[in-house]
């Protein structure tokens, strides 16, 4: 069962209406006394449903979980989807100059606070949650991706584990690894990271940055799993297929 509502989101002009989804486990009705582990999602619009979907291809979340029986409750939001940049401000930790729209001013701070101070404390007091750190994580793609790992490293007392697909690793290289090098980690911190192999050629050097970003993680002491995806590509179909991997990552318990 997926539930949907419209929520406010702290947009560049004020507060702006966004559809929210709650996704519930097969199990959740069936079993009353049970609490669930919260998976929080990024472009919430590109989740769960194909008519919803920017490019009309969802990631088909639901019905992936249905069909594996998956105890698990995601909770995403759509993005902005103002043509003048508002998607990458929100998710992006830094402001940066992009060659096309200009200088864009980073407001993922703004949009993780809402996460952390708004969105989950309505989402654990609206349904049967496991609402520690252990079993609160992040999860979302390209830009998504980048907010994923960011989340999970400057608010680590909160998410403990991240799924971070085909994240915007190419941009602010320096602040993102200032980030990595300065963040307060758990020792238990989990982050799943991959990149589709066709996607190496978008940008210059995305080779030589997903390893550094890699090897960064991995000095820390992170419990990473990163993976190349064979074939590969920027696209939800492509994200789609790699959910059996970062959920087996995100949820698996030793």
């Amino acid at each position: 069962m997926i539930d949907t509502w419209d929520i406010l989101f702290p947009s560049p002009t004020g507060p702006e209406s966004r559809r929210a989804y709650v996704y519930l486990p097969t199990s959740y009705e069936e079993m009353p006394e049970q609490r669930y582990p919260v998976l929080y999602m990024f472009d919430g619009h590109n989740v769960f449903f194909d008519e919803d979907a920017t490019y009309g291809k969802s990631w088909g979340m639901g019905k992936y979980l249905d069909y594996t029986d998956t105890e698990l409750i995601v909770a995403a939001v759509e993005c902005n989807h103002s043509p003048d940049g508002g998607r990458l401000s929100e998710y992006s930790p830094f402001t940066f100059r992009d060659p096309t729209l200009g200088s864009i001013q980073g407001r993922g701070k703004i949009t993780m606070d809402w996460f952390v101070e708004v969105f989950k404390p309505l989402i654990d007091g609206r349904y049967r949650t496991l609402p520690d750190r252990a079993n609160t994580f992040l999860g979302g793609s390209s830009m998504g991706g980048l907010m994923s790992l960011y989340g999970v490293l400057a608010y680590n007392d909160v998410f403990s584990r991240g799924a971070a697909l085909s994240p915007s690793i190419w941009f602010a290289t320096d602040q993102l690894e200032d980030m990595i090098l300065r963040a307060p980690l758990d020792p238990d911190t989990v982050v799943y990271m991959d990149y589709g192999s066709r996607e190496m050629k978008f940008h210059p050097n995305m080779a030589h940055q997903f390893g550094e970003v890699t090897a960064m993680l991995l000095d820390r002491r992170v419990l990473l799993t990163s993976r190349i995806v064979p074939r590969g590509d920027h696209c939800e179909a492509c994200w789609e297929k790699q959910i059996p991997f970062f959920l087996n990552v995100l949820l698996y318990r030793p």
